[in-house]
């Protein structure tokens, strides 16, 4: 758990803490397109994984994911880690943004987490829309961006507008992407271009939340 991946400068006006999806590690090319993308913008990306995949990587064999209480824990001694490192957002893939989600408002009163970014929220199970993971995301406080493509399995645009969602969410839609924001050939978009907008959100969001950043 404490091997970590660093992308971006050490003087940037804040740091971004990534966490992985439920099947992908850190260093896969999602988030190395976005990590290496915010830190062309100026953002210091910071990636860990939790104890399961860690434990996937040492022994070679695949682990499934660590109880909720676990990954919760990951995600508190990382940031308290890393609480004298200058301000600071949460955030991750799938999964990852979901635990980060869920103690966002924690951190953000215990250790002044500024924010949260949820790449591909998991708001329900794919065919299984009456199953929801969104009780805590109706009375969210701190700021939190979740960027979802539109034909997500996990949480369709249609699906997703019709959500009672606390204010402080903010919604960036990947036009026709998947859970990895990939379209599909027929609409002519690319992935690339769409994990570009995936980044350029997240770092609009990120200044919009920043001090040293908002307005410049």
């Amino acid at each position: 758990m404490d091997q970590l991946l660093f992308d971006g400068p050490a003087e940037a006006p804040a740091s971004l803490l990534l966490a992985h999806g439920a099947g992908a590690p850190m260093d896969s090319p999602f988030l190395q397109a976005v990590a290496t993308g915010l830190a062309q913008r100026g953002w210091r990306v910071i990636r860990f994984e939790f104890p399961y995949m860690a434990r996937s990587r040492q022994s070679g064999r695949r682990h499934g994911p660590d109880r909720q209480p676990v990954l919760l824990e990951s995600w508190r001694q990382q940031v308290q880690q890393l609480r004298d490192a200058g301000p600071l957002f949460i955030g991750g893939k799938s999964m990852g943004g979901r635990m980060a989600s869920l103690v966002l408002d924690e951190l953000a009163e215990a250790c002044g987490v500024l924010g949260c970014l949820c790449l591909g929220y998991p708001f329900h199970p794919p065919g299984k829309p009456e199953r929801l993971r969104t009780e805590h995301l109706q009375c969210l406080r701190t700021d939190c961006l979740i960027v979802q493509g539109e034909r997500d399995t996990f949480g369709r645009r249609a699906e997703v507008e019709g959500y009672d969602l606390a204010a402080a969410i903010q919604l960036a839609w990947i036009p026709d992407g998947d859970h990895s924001f990939k379209p599909t050939r027929r609409s002519g978009l690319s992935e690339e271009a769409n994990l570009q907008r995936a980044v350029d959100a997240a770092d609009q969001f990120m200044a919009s939340c920043c001090p040293d950043r908002s307005g410049g």
